[in-house]
């Protein structure tokens, strides 16, 4: 999945500190990301040290602004104005976020969209929710602070589920309806106030397909920063013999369909890897705890 990164570590403990010369500078804006092509699909970001030589004879000291973001082994990341990428760094070019899906290393991809989810944030708490003033980011934790009321704000994370719905050896794959994303998914959905996850399971599946379903199994999680969600992954088999019911303003399509199907894991998503789970188990034969 997007966040397999190897041996490599991923540290996301927020630290004020100050750039080296190797650290990685992340850009973004209007949903794009700033990077060098480098061929087969590899990318590269700029460098501290390659901002330091573009920016060497500005006297806009404003550009070198950056906000500490991770660290992923012993290579810092840092935040950086989009003044930066409009006048300088001339070898890297804007693409789309969605390029972290597919691009490598995967470190390098990981670290691109978690960045985004962080920048995401910051550019939407600029102004205190409360009273209105300007924000400031805190010196000892990763948080906005109001310095008129006080108010604090923490990164967003939004909880959900994906939801593996299997009758004997069929899986439930979906369709999304009115968005770009057009290959098979799974039934997906976001937790309510006072719900718990099992209960947006249930739920999630009654209102995109009409269906009961019983014996949910937990597998794992995975953040997704493209949508700033924590996803949890659950199988459920599906309680008796209901004709599907699809609710057409989220999907559409839902099928029940063969493991010879399902579609190949993208080594990206949390949805794909469960098919391939799905799959594994009907070929071996297995049953999914009760």
């Amino acid at each position: 999945m997007i966040q397999d990164i190897g041996t490599l570590k991923f540290h996301n403990e927020y630290k004020k500190q100050e750039p080296e010369e190797k650290s990685r500078i992340l850009c973004y804006r209007n949903g794009e990301t700033l990077v060098k092509e480098l061929g087969d699909g590899q990318i590269a970001f700029p460098t501290y040290k390659e901002l330091q030589r573009e920016n060497a004879d500005t006297e806009n000291k404003s550009l070198y602004e950056l906000t500490y973001l991770f660290r992923i082994d012993e290579v810092t990341y840092f935040l950086a104005p989009v003044e930066v990428a409009d006048e300088f760094l001339t070898e890297f070019v804007w693409r789309p976020v969605s390029i972290f899906r597919s691009a490598a290393p995967k470190d390098a991809a990981f670290a691109g969209i978690t960045g985004y989810q962080l920048w995401q944030w910051y550019d939407q708490r600029k102004f205190c929710p409360r009273c209105g003033k300007k924000m400031v980011k805190d010196d000892v934790e990763r948080m906005m602070r109001c310095p008129a009321c006080g108010e604090m704000e923490y990164p967003k994370i939004s909880p959900a589920v994906i939801v593996a719905v299997y009758k004997g050896d069929q899986l439930l794959l979906t369709r999304y309806a009115g968005r770009a994303y057009k290959k098979y998914a799974l039934i997906a959905g976001f937790t309510e106030i006072g719900e718990t996850v099992e209960e947006t399971v249930q739920r999630e599946v009654m209102e995109e397909v009409g269906l009961h379903v019983k014996n949910l199994h937990y597998y794992k999680s995975q953040p997704w920063s493209f949508t700033s969600t924590l996803l949890m992954g659950f199988f459920a088999e599906a309680d008796g013999e209901e004709p599907i019911r699809l609710d057409q303003t989220e999907l559409a399509e839902a099928v029940w369909c063969d493991v010879s199907e399902i579609p190949e894991d993208d080594g990206v998503s949390l949805t794909r890897e469960m098919m391939q789970v799905f799959k594994a188990h009907v070929n071996k034969k297995l049953e999914f705890q009760k």
